[in-house]
């Protein structure tokens, strides 16, 4: 598995991060003890969850996917051999959701006792908070760092201009500022972080992890008509590329992928890999053979020529 600088932290991470997402919601706990297991055999010990999930699920309170994680940690010893990186600020009800420092600290170490660990390596906002003022949550995860209780911090889901402005602030105050930037950004999804957020990474040297890399699993290839999306957890995600963009994207990586011998899954991260700022697309696996499409896209390096032909084809 290759490994790249996340950013400018000087902390070098497999260049494809596990999502943590599926944990206690399409994966039960015996079957994510088996993956985990699985993924860091195969290198991926680069691992991103949130206290949100999996809250969406009838009878989830949220943090079950931490909790999951948690236990293998305690089961496996492998805690210091992964970098875990998780989220704050989705509604997880009782006014419990937002960037105020007090609420900060709280689901700080909420993930921490869930988390079995005494530290996050990387605690990213999981969207922007504009009814708190950025200095005051700059403030609540500098003083998280400086308690050791917290690596780095990251940001998921802001504008470019609000990015900028908190980044800013952190400078302006000498506050820890945001090192990562978790974003919406796929080959079917590109407009809003190439023209929006791709120059204040570039200006501040983030290092981008980002989200729905497989665009919901439209871009493994595993559906291709209406009847193949029905009663799958994803369904509804990827159902909304099944026209001629999307279709061009999949015959784009079909012909790709042969040419590898690969997969849908392995081109399509592999595209993200090669992007300028990207440090690891996040990308999730319900089995080991998804792992094994996963682990194989960090070795991949596709040639410029077919960089351009995958980039045409979602243009």
């Amino acid at each position: 598995m290759q490994k790249r600088e996340l950013g400018h932290t000087g902390i070098e991470v497999p260049v494809v991060m596990l999502g943590g997402n599926v944990f206690g919601w399409t994966v039960n706990e015996a079957d994510s003890f088996r993956l985990l297991d699985a993924a860091f055999d195969a290198g991926l010990n680069f691992i991103d969850t949130a206290d949100v999930y999996a809250r969406w699920l009838p009878g989830h309170a949220g943090g079950e996917s931490e909790a999951i994680l948690g236990k293998w940690f305690a089961r496996s010893g492998r805690r210091d051999q992964v970098f875990i990186a998780t989220k704050l600020g989705m509604d997880m009800g009782d006014g419990r959701q937002g960037l105020a420092p007090k609420y900060i600290a709280e689901a700080a170490e909420a993930s921490l006792s869930r988390l079995q660990t005494d530290r996050i390596d990387l605690y990213q906002s999981h969207k922007d908070d504009e009814k708190t003022p950025l200095e005051e949550t700059l403030a609540a995860f500098d003083h998280l760092v400086k308690q050791g209780k917290v690596r780095v911090i990251g940001a998921s889901n802001y504008s470019g201009t609000r990015l900028r402005e908190a980044l800013e602030t952190s400078k302006r105050n000498n506050l820890t500022q945001y090192a990562t930037l978790q974003p919406h950004y796929n080959l079917l999804e590109r407009e809003r972080y190439e023209t929006d957020l791709a120059p204040v990474v570039a200006e501040y040297g983030l290092g981008v992890i980002p989200y729905f890399s497989l665009a919901g699993g439209f871009l493994t290839g595993k559906y291709r008509s209406e009847r193949d999306t029905q009663g799958k957890a994803r369904g509804g995600m990827a159902a909304k590329y099944l026209n001629d963009r999307g279709f061009a994207v999949l015959e784009a990586l079909d012909a790709v992928a042969q040419e590898y011998k690969s997969t849908p899954t392995s081109v399509a991260l592999a595209w993200l890999i090669a992007q300028p700022g990207i440090a690891a697309p996040i990308a999730s696996a319900t089995n080991e053979t998804q792992l094994g499409d996963l682990a194989a896209a960090g070795e991949l390096k596709l040639k410029r020529a077919d960089i351009e032909k995958l980039s045409a084809a979602g243009a």
